[in-house]
């Protein structure tokens, strides 16, 4: 059958031929620049450590939530233990930065309340970064974890107590014991309201702040916070 080409009459009909459709044009991938990939990348990892912990997290999830191959995960961090050190650290600076900030009254019960208020609006306001904090930190990691965080806090409130100690006319060698307690009672708690989320935040301070300042014998049976009774 001879071939019909444009313009060709076939049984007193013109005919032109179809016109082939158009190539599509091959789509360019856009790669992300090497720093916000990394960010990207301790966002995510933020993410599933908080959900699912250290040993249940794979570079495999990793890479596959933030739509990468496993090697460019590999190229930013080295391995799994690399982003968890970088997510940990970032939390830690995160935590402690709120709390030292917080710390600007000079009464020592106010100062408690403020601590209190920065732990308990962190973990509001930066639930999946505290959850990575209070899991547990893999063997041998040089990760620093909620425990080191909280010594940290506790060393700053040490002084602040030594100082407090000894205006009273206390020992201040027990300042030490005593932030300890403070703050392991503050971050206890914390750990629990994380879960619960009730009362609000303001009312658990105050409660703490009333267990810490009072003790057993004299609590204030509706205890507020004295920065909430100047507004």
């Amino acid at each position: 059958m001879p071939e019909v080409t444009d313009g060709d009459d076939v049984g007193g009909r013109r005919v032109t031929p179809p016109v082939p459709a158009p190539k599509p044009k091959p789509t360019s991938r856009v790669r992300m620049p090497a720093a916000q990939r990394r960010e990207q990348l301790i966002a995510t990892g933020r993410q599933l450590f908080a959900e699912r912990g250290f040993d249940a997290t794979s570079i495999e999830e990793v890479a596959a939530r933030a739509k990468v191959s496993k090697p460019v995960v590999y190229e930013h961090f080295g391995g799994k233990e690399g982003l968890y050190a970088v997510v940990v650290d970032r939390e830690v600076r995160a935590l402690l930065d709120r709390i030292t900030t917080a710390l600007t009254a000079g009464h020592p019960r106010e100062l408690l309340e403020q601590a209190a208020l920065a732990l308990l609006t962190y973990i509001e306001e930066e639930t999946s970064g505290f959850r990575v904090l209070v899991r547990e930190s893999p063997l041998m990691s040089g990760a620093a974890n909620f425990s080191s965080v909280m010594n940290d806090v506790a060393h700053q409130v040490e002084h602040i107590l030594g100082a407090e100690f000894k205006s009273r006319g206390y020992d201040p060698k027990l300042a030490e014991l005593y932030s300890q307690a403070l703050v392991g009672m503050v971050a206890l708690t914390g750990r629990w309201w994380l879960e619960v989320r009730k009362p609000r935040k303001e009312t658990v301070a105050a409660h703490l702040v009333n267990l810490a300042w009072n003790g057993l014998s004299h609590l204030e049976a509706k205890p507020t916070l004295i920065t909430a009774r100047r507004h």
